[in-house]
């Protein structure tokens, strides 16, 4: 009786130590967090020169039906905006532009956020492998769902026609 009572201790603790690590691992993640998902993003489309980027790590952060939108500041573009899927975003990742390497980080952000809603400004700086380097902002909409964080949507801009970047998106909150 005594043999089954210490295995009976022994599966108990073995399982409870092994839920513990779950749960750590599972708190770690990126989309736990609004700070932790938006620099995922960063994360997942930087690499170096001939890296190729996880696709599905970085599908992983977004809803399905999310949308990006850049908003130009050159004249060279037809319309001054444009606006992407999930899918059309994800064959644009897959493009020899970022398979010669590309990185971005950011510089400061401000959160907003209220009852399972949240708005990042995220400035940045970003770097391609031809040496063209430009700063912006990036907008987020998230919402919380099924215990994690989901980017709804992306609208970010660079400041190409000289316009600065205010202080209060440079610092670090």
């Amino acid at each position: 009786m005594t043999k089954n009572k210490a295995i009976i201790v022994l599966v108990t603790i073995l399982f409870a130590f092994q839920m513990h690590a779950q749960e750590r691992v599972t708190k770690e993640l990126p989309f736990h967090t609004l700070e932790g998902i938006v620099k995922e993003v960063f994360t997942q489309v930087s690499n170096e020169r001939g890296e190729t980027i996880d696709i599905e790590a970085f599908c992983n952060l977004f809803l399905p039906n999310a949308r990006f939108t850049v908003l130009y500041q050159d004249d060279s573009f037809p319309d001054p905006y444009e606006t992407v899927t999930l899918k059309e975003f994800k064959e644009l990742l897959t493009d020899e532009y970022y398979q010669k390497g590309f990185s971005q980080y950011e510089l400061g952000k401000r959160v907003d956020q209220f009852n399972g809603i949240a708005q990042v400004f995220q400035s940045f700086e970003g770097k391609d492998s031809d040496g063209y380097e430009e700063k912006g902002i990036a907008s987020y909409q998230l919402i919380y769902l099924e215990d994690r964080w989901w980017i709804l949507s992306v609208l970010w801009t660079g400041n190409s026609n000289g316009v600065e970047i205010p202080q209060q998106y440079l610092d670090p909150e």
